[in-house]
């Protein structure tokens, strides 16, 4: 798998910027400049780091085929997630929780 491939079509799918994902990755513009500008492979450290400010895990950014079995539906829930701040996250958070103790 082509990793920094998989990094740019996530940024492309969110509409996020190198500058983004370093905002939301905790992790320096230059960290990612160099990654795709002098083709360096990223660490394990920074891969998670991405991963983490993407909203996902590891195995979601490994999981190209859908081998998760998640539904497009569900995908795009994940998608739309991903673009949301921590605020608003939090408050999606709150109105799921609320919906479940009712059913």
């Amino acid at each position: 798998m082509d990793v920094k491939a998989r990094i740019q079509q996530l940024m492309e799918e969110r509409g996020w910027t190198l500058y983004r994902l370093a905002k939301e990755a905790d992790i320096s513009w230059s960290t990612l400049h160099n990654m795709f500008k002098r083709n360096n492979d990223p660490s394990i450290y920074t891969l998670e780091c991405i991963c983490k400010g993407m909203g996902m895990t590891l195995p979601q950014f490994f999981d190209v085929d859908n081998q998760m079995g998640l539904t497009d539906e569900q995908r795009q829930l994940i998608q739309q997630w991903s673009r949301l701040n921590d605020r608003d996250k939090r408050l999606v958070s709150e109105l799921v929780d609320a919906l479940n103790e009712k059913a």
